[in-house]
């Protein structure tokens, strides 16, 4: 147990969370909207086989061509979910759910022969998000810019939310993991239910903040899995927040 934080450590992980969180939020929202609340689960794990992909094939961790493979697997794995989604609107969720496993299973067989695959695919589902560095959250900002001013546009547009999903998932996955790209999504849209327009955003991003600090605070303390203690800070921010808001309901 560290009973000292260092604080200016958790500074960049912090920020990289907020600014997950920032795109993250309306998406979630779109997300129960439409009723497909898993499809964020399925594009972060098909960019995920991307990531595992590239590394299996020995390219830089940190190059261009990993990102490109993310993103594209990401994007070809949104499409084929929007057409999904399209052709059996019926059947969107369980489909949905196989595509995950099949992702999942893929990547599995990609890294069953890499010497440090069983560590990639943990570092995809947890995440490493105590050890983002200041460039690293540069990157994360300025796809996150790219995403907020892509939805801003497309917004309304059937087709349009899949790809913005794509290029979330492929800036957040690899800094966040699986687990905390589906937490930032539906956590805080559920907690804020059916409030609309900046305020829910506002709330949203407030107590995904408070999980994410708390989080990231409790995790450096305990020498516990960053990624799992956020996602269950999140859950209880978001159990809190959606109480409050539905008290100040019924007053």
């Amino acid at each position: 147990m560290n009973w000292q934080l260092d604080l200016p450590l958790l500074a960049a992980p912090w920020l990289a969370g907020l600014l997950v969180l920032a795109s993250h939020v309306p998406l979630g929202r779109e997300v129960l909207r439409r009723g497909v609340v898993f499809v964020d689960l399925a594009v972060a794990q098909i960019a995920g086989l991307g990531v595992i992909a590239a590394h299996a094939l020995g390219w830089e961790p940190a190059g261009w061509r990993v990102q490109a493979a993310a993103f594209g697997a990401a994007l070809v794995g949104a499409g084929l979910l929007a057409w999904l989604e399209r052709r059996w609107p019926h059947l969107a969720e369980p489909l949905i759910g196989v595509g995950f496993v099949l992702a999942a299973s893929l990547a599995a067989l990609v890294s069953a022969h890499d010497p440090h695959g069983g560590e990639h695919l943990r570092d995809l589902l947890v995440g490493q998000i105590l050890w983002v560095n200041w460039p690293q959250v540069a990157w994360l900002g300025l796809l996150t810019g790219l995403a907020l001013l892509a939805w801003r546009v497309l917004q309304g547009r059937r087709w349009g939310f899949y790809p913005v999903l794509a290029l979330c998932v492929t800036a957040s996955v690899q800094v966040v993991g699986v687990w905390l790209v589906f937490a930032s999504l539906i956590l805080p849209a559920l907690a804020v239910g059916r409030r609309r327009g900046g305020a829910a955003w506002g709330i949203g991003l407030g107590l995904g903040a408070l999980g994410y600090g708390a989080g990231l605070a409790l995790s450096a303390w305990l020498d516990w899995p960053a990624g799992a203690v956020i996602v269950l800070m999140l859950a209880l921010c978001a159990l809190f927040a959606a109480r409050i808001i539905a008290a100040s309901r019924n007053d």
